[in-house]
């Protein structure tokens, strides 16, 4: 997996000061996408073992609220297979950081039905997800003022609930971190 940019004091991508990741690759093609560099697989660098560290270390000062995953697409189903084997590292490290999610997928859409996203890690990385901002850029329902997220159709949902009523329930602006059984 490639990877756009790495932002390593980031307030814009969830609550509080983040580390947010830009993944390289997305089908999607939103018009109006603000990263359209990152529709390509090849854009940026490679996601290697040693960027995985320095994201791990950034992670690590207490200011730090968690990891954010943005793209480009972090479902596209090479990007789970690459991102799922770090997100395992960032939860056992950091059981308290939250970690958010952007995705142009729904999650009872395309992550949990039969679709090109799903992919043998999908519910597994769903897991490790606190937040899962769903829904495709849609141009025309743009709002600038809309928190922590670029158009009025996508949803910020609480993972941790969403799986255990199988169903998605809105995240409420709290902290959202609770173990998982799934």
């Amino acid at each position: 997996m490639n990877y756009a940019t790495i932002k390593w004091a980031d307030v814009a991508n969830g609550p509080g000061v983040r580390v947010s990741l830009f993944v390289s690759g997305c089908t999607h093609r939103c018009p109006g996408c603000f990263n359209e560099e990152a529709w390509d697989f090849g854009y940026g660098r490679p996601f290697t073992g040693e960027e995985e560290e320095r994201i791990l270390d950034a992670l690590a000062p207490e200011y730090i609220k968690g990891l954010s995953l943005l793209g480009g697409e972090p479902f596209e189903p090479d990007n789970q297979r690459s991102l799922l084997p770090f997100l395992r590292r960032v939860k056992e490290r950091f059981p308290d950081k939250e970690i958010w999610c952007y995705s142009g997928y729904t999650l009872d859409g395309a992550l949990w039905r039969d679709s090109r996203a799903r992919c043998e890690c999908t519910d597994e990385m769903l897991s490790l997800l606190d937040v899962l901002v769903d829904g495709p850029f849609v141009e025309a329902e743009k709002d600038l003022n809309l928190r922590f997220r670029g158009s009025a159709n996508q949803r910020i949902l609480n993972v941790p609930a969403s799986i255990k009523a199988h169903a998605p329930v809105l995240w409420d602006g709290e902290t959202t971190i609770q173990p998982i059984t799934v």
